[in-house]
């Protein structure tokens, strides 16, 4: 007999909208169940710059989504400052940018409601050294970077503790209907592949890109694009602030400060499917080419990672994803007849909370409860298993490590295996044995210049050593951490990565023979 989970609210979709909806729904009193087919921001809301928006970069195509922006980065960095660094941020124009767009920036902003602060080139240079000296003009804006991984795990993290549950790796394969919407949903166990069934007042699709295949199960039309966005890990941090092309939104015109790397993009392509997708070496060239007009090191930096991520926007008749609304799209199904589910999707990474807020009012509206959202002015209770996400994270916990009898796993990012086993502890908590992959998303184990090649067989032995991982899986396990490594080198081969990848190669196909490993 399969096994059915009662709950008054199924969320579908474990990024930062649906971990921040489950927080704000367990403040009010709800009883909440959170199932995502992979692990905590698998989509989106873990590929993307990590830029907290001033909302500067939308005064000119959407005035709406840059207040919004402005509003809740003010709010988030009130709420959760463990998972901010005020950096500042610079809009930089270079010669060839539109003059009357440099002209009329400034006004957009004001309009906007939004900070903004004419710097000359030597007080710019001082902020950011690394500016292209020929810059023609230089404005700050309160940019800060937000590390998505931590805000996600706090958010779930303090849902949990109110007693919401988190169901990872669990897909859903459809809905039971009835006569007042949706019944139950059946569930699969992606890596046993049970199957089981949750049954609860209210169904939440925050599933992003997906959004439009789960409203389908429903008999939902929900008519959306998806436009790819790939980004490039330097090896090194380049600059304090956040600095942005001064031109409308395009290709390449973010460097966004990560800890101790940064990060440049992104790309708008548009694509048909948002589950095989990857960096492509025509997108590492236009996004390094358009990069280092601004800032020039862009240009002979090494780069350590590709990645890419897709936004869930709203269909686009003209073709260009980037005239889009940033701006989110709360579905209310009732208006189709199923009265009890909901689709929240879109937006913005900076607008989660309101996003959150949202759709949290609707649910209680559905289920007639009157409490008030809470999240925008209580803190964001700081959770000891996101501790290890940020790029850097070593450089607070200092280079010693905190037991003579520790070992140093990932020697890159100074991960050290007492903050593996404070990790695979919270994952068994919640769903059964932890894996590679799972580590590495809550930390930076793999993610340093070797991406992987030395850490990765440490960080199994010791799972194999502490009896986390026993058999065959663990091999699996490496096979599949190694896979998602090598996603983002493929279209980064050259000079030093070059060389990398192949010692990786070499160890892990010529001594370990992982290339004989089925999946």
């Amino acid at each position: 007999m399969k096994k059915t989970i009662e709950t008054q609210v199924l969320i579908i979709g474990g990024g930062a909208t649906g971990t921040g909806l489950a927080r704000d729904l367990s403040l009010r009193g709800i009883d909440v169940v959170l199932v995502e087919k992979g692990d905590l921001n698998d989509g989106a809301s873990g590929a993307n710059h990590g830029l907290l928006h001033s909302g500067a970069r939308y005064v000119y195509s959407d005035v709406e989504a840059a207040m919004e922006c402005r509003s809740e980065g003010m709010i988030l960095k009130q709420i959760c400052p463990q998972c901010i660094e005020e950096t500042s941020g610079l809009f930089v124009a270079v010669p060839g940018d539109d003059e009357a767009y440099i002209a009329d920036f400034p006004e957009m902003c004001r309009k906007a409601k939004i900070p903004c602060r004419k710097l000359d080139m030597d007080a710019a240079l001082e902020k950011a050294p690394c500016l292209a000296p020929d810059a023609i003009a230089v404005y700050e804006v309160p940019d800060a970077a937000i590390d998505p991984f931590k805000l996600a795990i706090e958010n779930m993290t303090q849902a949990r503790g109110l007693g919401a549950q988190y169901i990872s790796h669990s897909q859903v394969l459809g809905f039971k209907m009835d006569k007042s919407g949706i019944g139950l949903a059946r569930i699969k166990d992606t890596r046993t592949r049970d199957e089981f069934s949750i049954r609860a007042q209210i169904y939440v699709s925050a599933s992003g890109a997906w959004a439009g295949g789960v409203a389908a199960m429903a008999g939902i039309d929900i008519p959306m694009v998806f436009s790819k966005g790939s980004l490039l890990v330097t090896g090194q941090r380049l600059a304090k602030p956040v600095i942005n092309r001064l031109r409308k939104a395009s290709d390449g015109d973010i460097l966004v400060p990560g800890g101790i790397v940064s990060i440049i993009g992104t790309t708008s392509v548009r694509v048909d499917c948002p589950d095989r997708i990857f960096p492509t070496v025509g997108e590492v060239d236009l996004i390094i080419n358009q990069g280092r007009q601004m800032v020039p090191d862009l240009g002979v930096r090494r780069y350590i990672r590709a990645y890419c991520g897709v936004r869930p926007l709203v269909s686009s008749k003209d073709g260009d994803d980037r005239t889009v609304t940033r701006g989110f799209a709360l579905l209310d199904h009732g208006e189709e007849g199923i009265h009890n589910f909901i689709t929240i999707t879109s937006g913005k990474l900076t607008t989660y909370r309101l996003m959150a807020e949202k759709t949290a009012d609707l649910v209680c509206g559905k289920l007639k409860v009157s409490e008030p959202c809470k999240t925008g002015k209580l803190p964001l209770p700081m959770a000891e298993t996101g501790d290890w996400t940020a790029p850097g994270a070593s450089l607070r916990h200092g280079f010693r490590l905190p037991d003579r009898n520790d070992k140093m796993i990932c020697e890159c990012e100074m991960v050290p295996a007492s903050a593996i086993d404070a990790i695979a502890a919270d994952v068994c908590r919640h769903r059964g044995r932890p894996d590679l992959l799972s580590i590495g998303l809550r930390s930076r184990m793999g993610k340093g210049p070797c991406q992987g090649s030395t850490c990765s067989a440490r960080a199994l032995a010791h799972l194999y050593d502490t009896g986390e991982i026993r058999g065959r899986d663990g091999i699996r396990d490496l096979t599949r951490f190694l896979n998602e490594r090598w996603k983002g080198e493929h279209s980064l081969l050259w000079g030093d990565s070059l060389a990398q990848s192949s010692l990786k190669e070499m160890i892990h196909c010529g001594l370990f023979c992982l290339e004989m490993e089925d999946e």
